[in-house]
């Protein structure tokens, strides 16, 4: 199964689940491709003592799975692309909806 995941999101918890959901799945055999849009293109700066957000991300890239941001929503923040995500745009998230067997949003 092809697995698309949208995070919207800015809270850790919420954002951290999303990540090991993400990596269960990969674990299964799927492929798993993420997109941070809004407010979750802050998902590298989330780490609290219990939810390890970043290490949730590199996990999920370390075992196939892809991680976009939008562009304009970096923009907006005065950010850049992170360590393991890449620069992306609606186009992207786009194709990830029509390429997807299903797309959760968190």
């Amino acid at each position: 199964m092809k697995l698309g995941i949208v995070i919207s999101s800015n809270d850790p918890e919420t954002v951290w689940n999303a990540f090991r959901l993400g990596s269960f799945a990969l674990g299964q055999g799927d492929a798993v491709h993420v997109f941070l849009l809004g407010k979750g293109v802050e998902c590298e700066s989330l780490d609290t003592e219990h939810f390890a957000v970043t290490k949730a991300m590199q996990e999920l890239a370390g075992r196939g799975g892809k991680i976009d941001a939008c562009g304009t929503c970096l923009k907006l923040r005065n950010a850049g692309a992170g360590e393991v995500c890449a620069l992306s745009t609606m186009e992207d998230l786009y194709r990830l909806t029509r390429e997807s067997d299903r797309v959760l949003t968190f």
